[in-house]
């Protein structure tokens, strides 16, 4: 069972032109995510939420295809992490959520993201 102090989750991370991190593993030049407006990423990752709750398919699935984090090749998990170790709206979205919760949209400052708890 996970300590309050730590908690397991995976994501989906969609990076667009105000992203502080231009590079990513699929898109290494950042030449995507420059010419993609926050405006656009999150419709993307909303289509993309709904995918998953409607179980046209699965979290992990999305993840490997979509995510532009390297967390992508397993599936977006990130493993365990504690507080102040996230940007502090995904680490308060994270602690909210309950294990097996998949959140709504969470905007950062690198980029919009959906998460799924996992412990």
């Amino acid at each position: 069972m996970a300590s309050e102090q730590q908690v397991r989750a995976s994501h989906i991370l969609i990076e667009h032109e105000g992203s502080w991190r231009k590079a990513s593993w699929k898109d290494p030049d950042g030449r995507i995510i420059s010419a993609t407006t926050r405006d656009v990423a999150i419709p993307e990752l909303c289509s993309l939420h709904d995918d998953i709750v409607s179980e046209r398919t699965h979290f992990e699935e999305v993840a490997s295809s979509y995510s532009h984090c390297s967390s992508a090749k397993h599936g977006g998990d990130l493993g365990r992490f504690g507080r102040e170790q996230m940007q502090k709206p995904f680490e308060d979205a994270t602690f909210s959520l309950k294990v097996g919760e998949m959140s709504d949209i969470v905007d950062t400052d690198s980029s919009v993201h959906i998460i799924l708890r996992t412990g």
